[in-house]
């Protein structure tokens, strides 16, 4: 599996349903914003996945067709309000696994003013079993159901902890005070607090300027492999994502509570694997968006995502430690709250304003000192997408990549005269065994001072060849490692696959092609002594 980068990231200013165009001039801004960001054309795009929850089938196509038309695949996502971080994920993973170089993250949404509905009254409702145990729990009322479910979330806090109104109260005064800064947001108006308290009460302690509004928009990403990264001289703008987890629901999220009901198990859990497999801390994180589709949601996923210890999202708020100045900056864009949810597309416009923190391309809203972000999507239904975002540091700038100083002679590794004993065993096949071998196989190769060599062992024509820094072709599969151990491994002292799962081995691309390379390399070895004595 090979690293991911955000190259490249857009969006269109979200805006009240109906006070702007259709769904595909949403897309074509967001993603010709992304494209000139990334310093990439269209037809470099090799997939792209769009998200959205509102529309019918094969709106993607219809959205990317006002771009261009290459004939790439494109795949339509629909995960509700964690819609656009699934299409993100998809996309990452359609690089981490070497399907494609560059893929593109679209989400977009036209949405109708008002709450939230539903759709098809003839069939069941993905929410129905949701909506059952709230009304096991607490009751129905006539506010709208998204409103109940998150309210009554906050209402169990409250009693569970001792939180007050002024703490729900105080997110949204954050969040809209930071959206004035933000020129894609919706609402870009500063409250004070008794202004947010004294709104109309929608659900417990949830006020209307506490409630996200319905939008319309769009965002867009480009992702990228280290490969394209290099060869495209991206480096300075690369964003690298560190890692990326999915949760859907438990059964815990049935088990009778208001909190477990909106999807809190599942954030942490998705968190814990999160930090975990990053070898990193929540403490570490400087910046983070996060789903604030309610002031409620923002107060107990702090806890859920281990910002605080569970039970003090209260004092957390009341230190200051989720703006400027304290521990984290939370939703330095406005959040859902302010700067709007279009649903598909709100997950990608948090790694957008992700990304740009940690470029230091914020503006107004720059957190300072910014080098690891926190993402946090999640859609009721249920799914949640988490995130991590991070630069390295190269000189005076921080960027995605470690520079690594690039060999110009092959002099000085061990594996040169290895590379010359296969390329002979090539020459010299009488048998065209080379014909089951056909592809172009890249070797990036380390050596214990950092200097990289590079290598393409071309067999797509004739008896084939071995070229030292030929970057002139792109490999179907690329193998990097240490020169140490491409000693070994060409010389089978340690098994190919074995060597992948320690981690000795990385591969970007093809993994069929990587298989057959080792069948060439069983036959070297049988050929190596005799070849050896002619070298």
């Amino acid at each position: 599996m090979g690293k991911v980068f955000v190259i490249g990231v857009g969006m269109s200013k979200f805006v009240k349903p109906g006070k702007g165009g259709d769904y595909p001039d949403f897309a074509k801004e967001a993603l010709l914003n992304a494209l000139k960001d990334a310093k990439v054309n269209f037809a470099d795009v090799e997939q792209a996945y769009a998200g959205y929850v509102y529309g019918d089938s094969t709106c993607g196509q219809r959205a990317i067709y006002e771009v261009g038309m290459t004939g790439l695949p494109i795949f339509n996502v629909n995960n509700n309000c964690s819609t656009g971080a699934t299409a993100l994920l998809l996309a990452k993973e359609a690089v981490e696994y070497g399907k494609a170089d560059c893929v593109l993250a679209l989400g977009f949404e036209k949405m109708e003013r008002g709450s939230l509905s539903a759709k098809y009254l003839d069939r069941s409702n993905p929410m129905e079993k949701h909506i059952g145990v709230m009304s096991e729990i607490v009751g129905l009322e006539a506010s709208p159901m998204a409103a109940q479910l998150f309210g009554n979330a906050g209402i169990e806090h409250m009693k569970k902890y001792g939180t007050r109104l002024d703490h729900f109260a105080k997110i949204a005064h954050k969040n809209h005070k930071h959206s004035v800064n933000n020129p894609y947001s919706q609402f870009r108006d500063e409250y004070t607090l008794e202004d947010i308290l004294k709104s109309t009460q929608i659900h417990g302690p949830l006020t209307k300027l506490q409630c996200c509004p319905t939008s319309d928009g769009a965002a867009a990403a480009i992702l990228a492999s280290e490969h394209y990264v290099r060869t495209h001289g991206l480096e300075n703008q690369a964003v690298e994502i560190l890692g990326m987890e999915m949760c859907t629901d438990f059964k815990t999220t049935f088990d009778g509570t208001s909190i477990n009901l909106v999807g809190y198990d599942m954030t942490r859990t998705a968190a814990q694997r999160l930090f975990q497999k990053s070898n990193r801390k929540p403490s570490d994180v400087q910046v983070v968006e996060l789903h604030d589709c309610f002031s409620a949601n923002e107060l107990i996923t702090y806890e859920s995502l281990g910002l605080c210890e569970p039970g003090k999202a209260g004092e957390m708020i009341d230190r200051g430690d989720n703006t400027y100045g304290g521990k984290y900056v939370v939703n330095p864009s406005g959040g859902l709250i302010s700067k709007g949810h279009p649903l598909g597309a709100t997950g990608i416009a948090q790694c957008a304003e992700l990304c740009w923190q940690l470029r230091g391309e914020a503006g107004k809203r720059q957190v300072p000192g910014a080098n690891l972000a926190l993402q946090h999507n999640i859609g009721l239904g249920g799914a949640v997408v988490v995130a991590l975002y991070a630069l390295g540091s190269n000189n005076k700038r921080q960027i995605g990549l470690r520079k690594v100083a690039a060999a110009t002679s092959e002099i000085g590794f061990q594996v040169t005269p290895y590379f010359k004993i296969l390329e002979q065993v090539m020459l010299l096949d009488e048998e065209n065994i080379v014909d089951k071998f056909r592809g172009t196989y890249g070797f990036k190769v380390k050596k214990s001072n950092e200097e990289e060599g590079y290598w393409l062992i071309n067999t797509k024509t004739g008896k084939g060849t071995i070229e030292f820094n030929n970057t002139s072709v792109k490999p179907e599969v690329t193998f990097i490692l240490r020169d140490e151990d491409v000693v070994e491994l060409l010389t089978g002292k340690i098994n190919p696959q074995k060597a992948f799962f320690q981690g000795k081995i990385k591969l970007q691309g093809n993994m069929g092609l990587a298989l057959k390379l080792t069948e060439l390399q069983k036959i070297a070895l049988q050929k190596l002594d005799v070849i050896r004595a002619k070298l």
